[in-house]
């Protein structure tokens, strides 16, 4: 990986703003995530992440659909590219190996367990699901690199070593500028901030 783009925020270069890490989103906001994702996002609560290009790459979810329907995934990552970096990886057999050093590591093994108290102490904090469903397959095993990688990127280093770890070994997909094109949207106009 190069650079840091764990810490990201700010606006959009040359087009406007999209909104800030941490804010409600906005109409703009919701339209590269429309484009990101191929669909409208759902239940979206607030970008959690920016990459280098200054998009989002990972939105917090309500713990619930508007119908109401239990959704684990706090943080949803949205950049189609770093998608398709993480699907590399997975591909290449990575969670196998994790999930068979999380047998042998029982340090790693710990710090993923407190990863996992982590991820529900944060939904848990907007909505209680129903038996406590986890994501990425926390705690005892690897079971989607891109729910890793995400919540790395919201909560920061250090949290979720599995997800740093998956992190470290991916391209800086946001050198390449936007992942989707955003040239034709005006800036937002005042998304309220929303808790970090």
């Amino acid at each position: 990986m190069t650079g840091d783009r764990r810490s990201v925020s700010g606006s959009l270069p040359a087009t406007g703003t999209a909104g800030q890490v941490g804010t409600e989103p906005a109409r703009a906001t919701e339209e590269i995530l429309r484009r990101q994702l191929g669909r409208p996002a759902r239940s979206v609560r607030r970008v959690a992440h920016r990459c280098g290009c200054g998009l989002p790459d990972v939105v917090e979810t309500w713990p619930r659909l508007a119908d109401g329907s239990p959704f684990p995934t706090l943080f949803y990552l949205t950049c189609p590219r770093a998608a398709a970096a993480i699907g590399r990886l997975e591909a290449a057999g990575e969670m196998r190996r994790m999930t068979e050093r999380l047998g042998a590591d029982e340090e790693l093994a710990a710090a993923y367990q407190a990863a996992h108290r982590d991820y529900l102490a944060r939904r848990d904090a907007l909505d209680v699901l129903p038996g406590a469903p986890s994501a990425g397959g926390m705690p005892e095993r690897v079971k989607c690199l891109h729910v890793l990688v995400a919540h790395s990127l919201a909560a920061g280093p250090g949290v979720n070593p599995l997800g740093d770890e998956a992190l470290a070994a991916l391209p800086d997909w946001g050198a390449a500028g936007p992942c989707v094109p955003v040239d034709d949207l005006a800036p937002d106009d005042g998304a309220a901030e929303g808790a970090q």
